[in-house]
């Protein structure tokens, strides 16, 4: 196991790994609470405030029956229902619907905004996930060979005398490029024009998307003012599909280059112990033998 020697103490790559994995983790939750504490409080106070002013201009209203609303509103929106429009508004369990929820179970997204409220469809939801992901892992495997064959194909290629390595970091660098360009780039573009986001907001959902992070803030599809086509969240989810095959590519081959790098930087093998037990070998002098006679 590659060792670390600090002050005449060896550490494991192991131990240096999971420290920096904790330390990784503490420095995340410090920025997030800088950086979203106080925007919240702002808004928890404005919504107090909304709430004051309603009371204030619907007197036939007290705080008790204002609570119970907002907890109408809240248990709608578990349940997948949009409080905003009216009864109109398209459902959220027909096919494409379905079809893009069935797609959030077996590829671990799950936004969240939107699980089954029947006994029935929670105990199938159960049982589709535990054969649907590691389908959809097996999936995304072979999927993930494909689109990396040509590189493949190229690193033979390259290997070849006479070739140079700049090819290959060409074609490493195309791979990437055409990747980010139709999954991370020009998808937002879409998102922004459909549901009127800002390109921001289209960036951020479809990383967090495709990185399987899903904290359903935003999903597409949704809003009860736009009119989506009947297949626009059904082609939502192919691509999703394949953006997550590309994305596991790249986050296999950065964790494959974090790792080596880390461990190119941190391994210094004590070099000294070994030269100085050759060194003893070398000046002890040689035991004489004895023989014992049969």
């Amino acid at each position: 196991m590659p060792l670390l020697t600090i002050q005449n103490r060896q550490i494991t790559w192991t131990s240096l790994l999971v420290l920096g994995y904790l330390f990784y983790l503490l420095l995340g939750a410090m920025v997030f609470q800088l950086l979203e504490k106080q925007s919240e409080i702002h808004f928890r106070d404005q919504f107090q405030l909304e709430k004051l002013k309603f009371l204030q201009n619907y007197t036939c209203l007290d705080r008790q029956a204002l609570e119970q609303f907002v907890q109408v509103l809240m248990e709608a929106w578990v349940k997948g229902v949009n409080p905003e429009g009216n009864s109109t508004n398209p459902s959220n369990w027909d096919f494409s619907n379905s079809f893009f929820f069935a797609g959030t179970v077996i590829t671990t997204i799950g936004y969240g905004n939107l699980s089954p409220s029947t006994v029935a469809g929670q105990i199938f939801c159960v049982f589709y996930a535990l054969f649907g992901v590691p389908l959809n892992l097996a999936f995304l495997n072979q999927l993930g060979k494909g689109l990396s064959t040509h590189l493949i194909t190229l690193e033979r290629w390259v290997q070849k005398p006479g070739r140079a390595q700049m090819v290959q970091t060409l074609a490493v660098a195309s791979f990437l490029t055409t990747g980010t360009l139709l999954f991370l780039i020009f998808p937002p573009l879409v998102f922004s024009y459909v549901e009127g986001w800002s390109y921001g907001e289209g960036f951020y959902f479809t990383f967090i998307t495709l990185s399987t992070v899903g904290f359903g803030d935003y999903v597409v599809g949704t809003n009860p003012n736009n009119h989506y086509i009947p297949v626009y969240r059904s082609l939502t989810a192919i691509w999703i599909v394949f953006g997550l095959a590309w994305l596991a590519q790249v986050f296999s081959v950065a964790a494959d280059l974090m790792e080596k790098f880390l461990q190119l930087k941190w391994y210094k093998p004590d070099l000294s112990l070994a030269e100085g037990a050759t060194t003893k070998l070398e000046n002890e002098p040689e035991q004489p033998r004895i023989h014992i006679p049969n």
